[in-house]
């Protein structure tokens, strides 16, 4: 498994990068790695202590636990793994509050002990408190894990096959009409020719348009061993960071794999 290259948005939440070298069992399995097993942050108790507002104390824990939370896996552990056996300590859990009491209630009005660890996206409404009306809570963020809940799923992960693209310019008539054809700007036309855009030819999704325009000079395939990953964070973690921790778990379990085959000898 090796991967070439990485390319990352300003704010490191999106990212797409090429797995070489892997067949689809390894690249499904990071891919389930990164949404199911990389931990992240979220508000699992919620104790409403005073609610006045027009939504049931149900429908406000549900809004604050699905909030994305930044999250520190450095400084937190899973809520079984820790040493406090689950009773919940500092070391696995983070307590939050919210009071109000008028206004819009947003996710940035969410008080945490750690101020590493808050809501993502600050502007994101909670409730709505008319005049007289108030809101007190007390929440508990802990560790999780996407395969439990979804809300403690870091990101969005998907891969294709790398495409191939062979071209024979000499079976082409129109080079105009078959790079017009084509839906994601793969293709260019220079002096008559067809060429492929280097910086483009990941973007294929080989719909095949190019090929059925010119059946006899476009030929389209994939790369068995080469994957192209997409991934989408929702915040919690910057991508770099489900991506390592993602292949470090894969290598960790097969470790474990490998010494439990040859205890068996």
């Amino acid at each position: 498994m090796e991967i070439i290259s990485l390319t990352q948005d300003k704010e490191k939440l999106n990212a797409s990068f090429i797995l070489r070298k892997a067949d689809p069992v390894i690249a499904n399995t990071l891919r389930r790695l990164m949404i199911e097993e990389v931990p992240t942050m979220a508000i699992e108790d919620v104790e409403l202590v005073k609610n006045s507002s027009i939504l049931y104390d149900e429908i406000i824990a549900h809004r604050m636990g699905l909030l994305p939370i930044k999250t520190d896996l450095k400084s937190y552990f899973i809520r079984d793994e820790c040493k406090c056996d689950g009773k919940g300590c500092a070391r696995c859990t983070l307590q939050m509050t919210l009071k109000s009491k008028s206004g819009m209630v947003y996710a940035s009005d969410i008080k945490s002990k750690d101020p590493n660890v808050v809501p993502v996206y600050p502007k994101t409404p909670i409730v709505k408190l008319l005049k007289g009306q108030e809101i007190e809570v007390l929440a508990t963020a802990q560790l999780g894990k996407g395969k439990d809940h979804v809300k403690w799923a870091p990101c969005l992960a998907w891969y294709k096959y790398k495409p191939i693209i062979d071209i024979n310019n000499s079976k082409i008539k129109d080079a105009d009409a078959v790079v017009n054809v084509c839906p994601r700007g793969v293709l260019v036309a220079k002096s008559g020719k067809v060429e492929v855009d280097k910086n483009k030819l990941l973007s294929c999704d080989l719909c095949a348009a190019c090929a059925d325009k010119a059946p006899d000079g476009v030929k389209l395939n994939e790369k068995d061993d080469e994957f192209v990953f997409y991934v989408e964070s929702f915040g919690q973690l910057k991508v770099k960071e489900i991506v390592t921790t993602a292949i470090d778990m894969l290598k960790k379990d097969l470790s474990s794999f490998k010494d439990a085959l040859e205890a068996m000898k």
